[in-house]
């Protein structure tokens, strides 16, 4: 499950994806309704990676709450937020029957199955995605393979550049001994 560069953003609804960055703000995109806008440094922003669910244990990444909430639907969609609370708490106890009651407020349980359906729609939670960080490393160690002929190429021109230079530098000496300064 890769869900880099997925956001939320405090106060506003949904999850989003970043586009661009800038230097005051970064530029999303809302996963609801594709508009774009920026999200300024003032705006809590978090990542989902870094979000984590309170347990009487340890906390539990939300990356591995979606998962298997993923893993029991087979990939599809899930029990809507907009359900009834007792029914969410229910489903979240099948998922992560030790969640802290006290810290893990209703509106915590139901954003974590609003982004669960946002991200299946997207396709962004299918299990063959699930094994691509695996196969997107050879891919980026391929990367620099096909980056080091370009570096020949540059180096290449490099010479051909020296050569200019002593051209430019004979061309200018002799008007320069040719001057009338001696005389």
């Amino acid at each position: 499950m890769n869900l880099k560069g997925i956001i939320a953003i405090s106060g506003r609804p949904g999850l989003f994806k970043v586009v661009a960055q800038g230097k005051n703000n970064v530029i999303v995109e809302s996963m609801i309704d594709k508009k774009r806008f920026p999200a300024y440094a003032s705006e809590k922003i978090s990542t989902l990676e870094d979000i984590s669910i309170f347990t009487y244990d340890e906390d539990v990444k939300l990356t591995e709450v979606l998962k298997s909430i993923c893993d029991k639907n087979e990939g599809k969609e899930g029990v809507s937020h907009k359900e009834d609370l007792k029914v969410l708490e229910k489903e979240l106890k099948n998922h992560l029957p030790n969640y802290d009651q006290e810290r893990v407020y209703p509106s915590d349980i139901r954003k974590v199955f609003q982004w669960y359906n946002l991200l299946q729609k997207a396709d962004l939670l299918k299990p063959e995605e699930m094994e691509a960080p695996v196969e997107e490393k050879p891919s980026k160690e391929s990367k620099p393979k096909k980056e080091e002929p370009k570096k020949k190429t540059t180096v290449a021109a490099v010479p051909s550049a020296k050569a200019a230079k002593p051209a430019s530098v004979k061309k200018a000496a002799p008007v320069k001994t040719g001057s009338s300064r001696g005389k």
